[in-house]
């Protein structure tokens, strides 16, 4: 959690967040405003988190058409969670990094679909000529925390960051008619942490794709 809330790691984080500009969470705060936020709440805050009390708020609930008629669910968390949950994804993710499959390519550093797509191609040019494209039906709204969970304490050991994690998994769901939502399951699309809890929990089915040269993942619920 030191490494978390270290000033360095802070400032990297909120830097990433005030990039992406992004809408407000539940509480209405934008990015231009939460500058005034910090000054006047942040020490109140990181003894919250330090001690390990901390709530995060409800996720706000927006629905994205999807060409074929359905809709995705994204959930915003507020600007404080999000460069909370940034913080976050910069400490953790150097620890599961170098466990992921070498045909990942969805959210990771450095990597992304063109390079998916190069590497069906040297397959191609290898002699293989079928791929198997996969759609993982609503992964992101159906995953079990628990089996989550069990993963990350494999190489975390901070018992508040788990906790922490937990807590964002379960911090619920606003909708825009004012109805709230228990969230016992599933990751919700829109929080700097969720690309790396996404890739954590598909990363036994990457490795268990055979033959696993002929495989490339181009985003977490897809395999191309």
């Amino acid at each position: 959690m030191e490494r978390v809330l270290a000033p360095e790691n802070l400032n990297k984080a909120w830097s990433k967040v005030r990039s992406n500009a992004g809408a407000p969470g539940l509480d209405g705060m934008t990015v231009q405003d939460f500058p005034a936020f910090m000054r006047a709440h942040w020490p109140r805050v990181r003894s919250m988190l330090m001690k390990g009390t901390y709530h995060p708020a409800a996720v706000r609930r927006v629905y994205i058409p999807k060409p074929d008629g359905s809709e995705r669910l994204l959930g915003i968390p507020t600007v404080l969670d999000r460069v909370i949950q940034q913080a976050l994804a910069q400490v953790l993710n150097p620890r599961f990094e170098g466990g992921f499959s070498k045909h990942s390519y969805g959210f990771r550093a450095g990597r992304n679909a063109h390079q998916a797509v190069r590497t069906l191609e040297v397959g191609w040019k290898a002699g293989y000529r079928h791929a198997v494209d996969c759609d993982l039906k609503s992964f992101f709204d159906t995953v079990n925390h628990d089996r989550l969970m069990a993963q990350l304490r494999e190489k975390i050991r901070d018992r508040k960051i788990l906790a922490l994690i937990r807590r964002y998994l379960q911090a619920g769901v606003a909708h825009p008619d004012g109805g709230r939502e228990a969230t016992t399951k599933g990751v919700p699309q829109g929080g700097p942490l969720s690309p790396l809890l996404a890739n954590i929990v598909l990363n036994p089915l990457d490795k268990d794709s055979k033959p696993v040269d002929t495989v490339s993942r181009a985003m977490p619920m897809t395999l191309s």
